[in-house]
């Protein structure tokens, strides 16, 4: 980062975090974040008003509606959306399984859909299971297993005038990769097909733009960028216009709402809206609108981040007992790697016992680790930094991870 160019105030940013309190170093951040004060007291004082359902004509149902229009606007300004094309739910899988079924409807015998062993399993079982239930062709993007990159050349034999729906991620949740979506975007809408992108694991680190990404889905969930668990789906309300969910029959026809079955937790959706502001609000110098303080502060988080992460992925290459899993160019601050001689599960108790909180398995990236061969190990260990994150507790892991030799 340049001179003058804004900077992150971590002892001010860890400050905004009571979980921080713990005395454990948290590096099992994609799995989900820690969350600021600020959204905990905003779920809460939506608990402590008269909150009633939506559709009232009284104080507490019109309170709600501003909860749900506060929150749609913050994702939309997260990602480069507008409000009325954010649909909200209990997380992306669900939302992912509903715009998948009504989309499969407007599938027809022969077409195809392809998506990508890099993937979480949330966006890609439920486009599998849905084309076989209607016997839609699946084809598949592989991975090169040297280095974890997803290729975007491809594309080109993958994608047929027949493909009617790319999925992809935007940042893998195991191993950090970020592919080129907008290359293998390009590639689907030549063609007349729709893209779902995964921004699940991307939204914390980088600023997320749905038209440069050339996402007509985009899915994002509050908890992996310091929110609750809530997820969104992110669409042109037009494309939303012309699918047709399944609904209640007395449930609202209306976009976004027309995609969101039953009554929701109000109350996080607040939290959303606090989450968004937090990530704003990371340098305090940033102005102008929500969307231009985004920009400058995850500019900020990216420059951070990438350099903390830089020292580590670099640290943990350079010892002989341990394995990292992939080397992609473009990535998150994630990383996955396997000890010889140790299960994943060994080496993250290790770590538990010292105090550093690490993921163990295939974290729902099942197709990627059968691919790799690491499933055959019990899968492997992810360390994973967010913007709380501290150099002190970045050499502690290091070392931490230096010292498991003496348990070979």
């Amino acid at each position: 980062m340049g001179p003058g160019e804004p900077r992150l105030d971590v002892a001010r940013v860890r400050g905004l975090f009571p979980g921080l309190s713990d005395g454990f170093v948290h590096t099992d951040a994609p799995a989900g974040t820690l969350v600021p004060e600020s959204v905990a007291h905003a779920v809460s004082s939506a608990m402590r008003v008269p909150v009633a359902n939506r559709g009232g004509v009284f104080p507490s149902s019109a309170r709600t509606e501003g909860l749900v229009a506060s929150a749609r606007a913050a994702v939309a300004d997260l990602v480069g959306g507008v409000s009325t094309g954010v649909v909200l739910g209990p997380n992306t899988t669900t939302l992912t399984y509903a715009v998948a079924r009504a989309l499969a409807r407007t599938w027809r015998h022969g077409d195809e859909v392809v998506v990508s062993r890099l993937d979480h399993d949330a966006n890609i079982r439920p486009w599998v299971q849905l084309a076989e239930q209607v016997g839609v062709a699946v084809r598949w993007a592989e991975v090169d297993i040297e280095t974890g990159e997803l290729p975007a050349w491809q594309y080109d034999e993958l994608i047929t005038p027949r493909t009617r729906l790319v999925a992809v991620t935007a940042a893998s949740n195991a191993i950090g990769t970020r592919p080129d979506v907008a290359a293998i975007a390009t590639r689907a809408h030549a063609v007349g097909a729709l893209v779902f992108v995964d921004a699940v694991q991307a939204a914390p680190h980088v600023l997320l733009d749905r038209a440069a990404l050339g996402a007509d889905f985009l899915a994002v969930s509050a908890y992996t960028f310091c929110g609750p668990h809530v997820g969104a789906v992110v669409a042109d309300p037009a494309l939303l216009a012309e699918l047709a969910p399944d609904r209640l029959l007395p449930a609202p026809d209306r976009v976004p709402d027309r995609f969101e079955s039953g009554t929701p937790p109000f109350e996080l959706y607040a939290g959303v809206t606090a989450a968004v502001d937090h990530l704003a609000g990371l340098c305090e110098d940033a102005v102008g609108s929500r969307r231009d303080r985004l920009r400058v502060s995850m500019a900020a988080v990216a420059a951070y981040e990438g350099g903390l992460f830089d020292w580590l992925d670099q640290a943990l290459r350079a010892m002989r007992h341990v394995q990292v899993v992939g080397f992609p160019e473009h990535t998150t601050p994630t990383l996955s790697f396997t000890v010889p001689g140790m299960r994943p599960r060994q080496v993250a108790a290790e770590l538990s016992r010292r105090a550093i909180c690490a993921w163990d398995g295939d974290f729902y990236a099942r197709e990627l680790f059968d691919a790799l061969g690491v499933n055959e190990l019990g899968g492997a260990v992810r360390l994973g930094l967010a913007h709380y994150n501290t150099a002190e507790e970045v050499g502690y892991v290091i070392d931490s991870v230096a010292a498991l030799r003496s348990a070979l």
